[in-house]
């Protein structure tokens, strides 16, 4: 029985489709957990707007708290810029505007509108 000769080729073919599918993999996984963290800033700019609403503005305290769980997130470079600060009459528009960076490279931007019902 006759070995045939192997060719560098077949092995080179393999050690590139493996390279590239991890190289694949790797970027998948960075977009999951880039999907994960801006769901995890909706959650938390959903349970601010709920108090807002209870309160009608984004008090000092709550401001804190909000800063200190998108901290938490992942969120850099953090402005609430547009966001209601100060105290309106029930009935009226309260804003939450969050703009940032995920992971220090994405831009971001989160608005929830409601209406104070305090």
């Amino acid at each position: 029985m006759r070995q045939e000769k192997g060719s560098i080729g077949d092995v080179m073919s393999a050690g590139i489709c493996m390279l590239a599918l991890t190289a694949l993999m790797l970027s998948y996984m960075d977009n999951v957990r880039l999907i994960h963290q801006k769901t995890e800033v909706s959650q938390i700019a959903r349970q601010y707007i709920l108090k807002m609403e209870t309160v009608g503005y984004l008090t000092e305290e709550d401001r804190i708290g909000l800063r200190m769980e998108l901290d938490g997130a992942g969120v850099s470079e953090l402005e609430l810029t547009g966001t209601t600060m100060s105290p309106v009459t029930y009935g009226d528009i309260i804003t939450l505007e969050i703009r940032g960076r995920l992971g220090g490279v994405h831009d971001f931007e989160e608005k929830r509108i409601s209406t104070a019902k305090h």
